[in-house]
């Protein structure tokens, strides 16, 4: 079973950075197209950006410009690159399969919270 263990969350200011990784213990991660996704407070949990097997990503209107996702095969692990961070993008985020109806086993999320 494909599990996903999330780091890097943390509190910034608004216009800061912070890095997300996600390291998977499955052996076939490199066939997944995985994602990240968010969850704010009171909120359900929303798509952000995802990243198939061969590189091609998706992300939505709000972080485009903003956020890049990449994957690393040998490691099993994909990133999360979040720049000029905004209120708004305050939430716990999770990787996983894409899509979400695909999502199997959900980490405990890392936490990110932008203010000032």
């Amino acid at each position: 079973q494909v599990q996903f263990v999330e780091s890097g969350g943390g509190l910034v200011q608004p216009g800061g950075s912070l890095r997300l990784s996600c390291a998977t213990s499955g052996s076939i991660f490199s066939i997944y197209t995985m994602a990240w996704y968010r969850q704010a407070p009171g909120k359900q949990r929303e798509f952000v950006a995802s990243i198939t097997n061969s590189g091609f990503t998706n992300y939505i209107n709000s972080v485009t410009g903003r956020f890049t996702i990449s994957r690393d095969n040998a490691k099993n692990t994909v990133y999360l690159q979040m720049n000029s961070l905004k209120p708004e993008d305050t939430a716990d985020y999770y990787c996983n399969k894409f899509p979400i109806r695909a999502a199997v086993g959900w980490g405990q999320g890392t936490q990110v919270t932008v203010s000032s």
